[in-house]
């Protein structure tokens, strides 16, 4: 004789699947989102304010003043008496040039470093050469090396060459090495199956064939994800730029922000502006991450299942 169950109503499962812990969790994803997003709404909010509003509500959570006046000072569209009655700055920042050299300098760097650094990474994976190990643990200690102890160097170097003010100068130093980069690169590389690889050997194919052929194809998802990093890091470098770039024609945007800081003539800074091209420098990066977040999440969780 068969025995039925009665079905489960919907309201008890709802009930049981509610925990004291999933509200916890829930609590605490909250919290960091709220955390994490507050710094960005307040950026917004003192860029859309007046100024001079400014400082008779500063703890307000809304614009004091509304007005889209800083963005116009920002893009350099507002003239000098505009600025001077919201309380700007006299001062001009001409965003567009600005962010066509933080396009230049990121993309190129980005650019050259992830293809170096992939094929350093091909050779000391792939290739087979007396010392191979010796020089790659020497290249593991430059991982221990803190970056700013290279900039004088680098600097007197680019001195000397007479790259000051120059794209040059700007790229050139770090364009050729990363020795995280080349590490990351390296592993992801030798995980890679040989079989592939040793067919071309025997159909003739030169090792340069098969790096541009086979091993760049195979390592899209670590260079993607990488020229990302790079790039983000490149685009809010402050220091590198602050000593060889002190022309506009070649300064970027995160140094031109500092300038346009320290050229107010007013008692105090013009934060509404200062914020408003904080957002415009921020804007690049939010639509590369609109663009290919899911893209390199997916070739992440791809290349760890492998």
């Amino acid at each position: 004789m068969a025995v039925t169950t009665a079905p489960v109503p919907h309201t008890a499962r709802r009930r049981r699947s509610f925990s004291a812990g999933r509200a916890v969790a829930w609590g605490y994803i909250t919290v960091i989102v709220v955390v994490t997003l507050f710094p960005f709404y307040w950026i917004l909010r003192t860029a859309l304010s007046n100024n001079y509003a400014l400082t008779t509500d500063p703890s307000s959570p809304l614009p004091v003043g509304f007005t889209l006046g800083a963005f116009k000072r920002a893009l350099g569209l507002a003239s000098t008496a505009e600025a001077a009655a919201q309380g700007g700055s006299g001062a001009s920042l001409n965003t567009a040039l600005y962010l066509r050299n933080s396009m230049i300098y990121a993309t190129s760097l980005t650019v050259l470093i992830v293809f170096f650094s992939a094929a350093a990474a091909y050779a000391f994976s792939r290739l087979q050469w007396k010392g191979r190990n010796a020089v790659f643990s020497i290249l593991l200690t430059a991982l221990m090396v803190p970056q700013v102890l290279t900039l004088l160097p680098n600097f007197v170097l680019v001195k000397d060459l007479g790259l000051t003010n120059s794209f040059g100068g700007l790229i050139l130093p770090g364009a050729f090495f990363s020795a995280f980069n080349i590490f990351f690169l390296r592993q992801f590389m030798l995980g890679l199956s040989t079989e592939i690889e040793e067919a071309a050997i025997i159909d003739g194919a030169s090792p340069m064939r098969i790096f541009f052929r086979m091993i760049l194809p195979m390592s899209a998802a670590p260079m993607a994800t990488l020229s990302l990093l790079t790039f983000i890091t490149t685009w809010n470098d402050y220091f590198w730029p602050l000593l060889v770039a002190n022309d506009d024609s070649v300064r970027p945007l995160t140094l031109a922000l500092g300038v346009f800081k320290q050229s107010s003539p007013q008692a105090s800074p013009d934060w509404a502006g200062l914020m408003a091209a904080t957002l415009i420098s921020a804007f690049p990066m939010l639509l590369l991450f609109m663009i290919f977040g899911k893209r390199i999440v997916n070739s992440i969780g791809f290349s760890g299942l492998k």
